[in-house]
C-alpha cells in the first residue's frame, strides 16, 4: 500500500456489505425468495451438468463450490437467528468464506450432500421467521464487524446472499461455457 493511500474502512466496508445483500433482495419479499433458494440452487446444479466441479480460474469457485457456500451461510444464520432470539445482544462471530470454503469443502464432493442440508436448514429457518412476532423479528445480536443486526435485518440480507451467490455461480458457468466453446 502506497503512502498515499488510506487503509479500508471496516466499518464502510460493513455497512457496503450490507446494503448489497438488502440491494440484491430490492422491494421483494424475504420468505418468498428464501423458499425459492433450494429449488434455485438444484435448477443451477442440474444446468451446471458435467461442468458443476469446473473453476473459471484456479482460485475462483466453481458453480458446486458457490452452493456449498451457500449451504454454509445458512448453516452459520441457523445458529445466529437461534442466538439472537435466546439470548439478550449476543454476540455474533464472523467467519471467513474462503476459510470455509477451502478448509471444508472439496472439488469432489456430492452436490446433493449440499443440496439436502442446505434445503433442510432452509425449511427450519423459513419455519422459525414464520412462527417469530415483530417484537422477536426486532431482537439484536451484536456482529464482531457489522455491529448490531437484528432478526430481521439478517433475514433480509440472507435471501440477498442467495441472489449474490447464485448470480457468481451463474458467471462461474458462464465463464466455463465461454472458455470451452471459444473459437466455435
Amino acid at each position: 500500500m502506497s503512502a498515499m493511500q488510506t487503509p479500508p474502512d471496516p466499518i464502510a466496508q460493513a455497512a457496503a456489505y450490507q446494503q448489497l445483500l438488502l440491494a440484491a433482495l430490492g422491494a421483494d419479499d424475504p420468505v418468498e425468495v428464501q423458499s425459492r433458494g433450494p429449488a434455485d440452487a438444484r435448477a443451477l446444479v442440474l444446468e451446471a451438468g458435467a461442468d458443476l466441479r469446473t473453476r473459471p480460474a484456479p482460485r475462483e469457485w466453481s458453480v458446486l463450490l458457490c452452493l456449498a457456500h451457500i449451504a454454509d451461510g445458512e448453516l452459520v444464520m441457523s445458529g445466529r437467528y437461534r442466538w439472537v432470539l435466546a439470548h439478550d445482544r449476543p454476540e455474533l462471530i464472523g467467519y471467513d468464506q474462503d476459510l470455509w470454503v477451502d478448509n471444508l469443502h472439496r472439488d469432489d464432493e456430492d452436490p446433493e450432500d449440499l443440496l439436502a442440508q442446505y434445503a433442510s436448514l432452509r425449511a427450519a429457518n423459513v419455519r422459525l421467521w414464520r412462527a417469530s412476532s415483530p417484537a422477536q423479528r426486532a431482537r439484536v445480536g451484536v456482529h464482531r464487524e457489522r455491529g448490531e443486526e437484528s432478526f430481521d435485518l439478517m433475514f433480509r440480507m440472507l435471501a440477498g446472499h442467495d441472489r449474490v451467490h447464485l448470480a457468481q455461480a451463474r458467471r462461474a458457468l458462464a465463464a466455463v461455457h465461454g472458455g470451452s466453446r471459444s473459437g466455435t
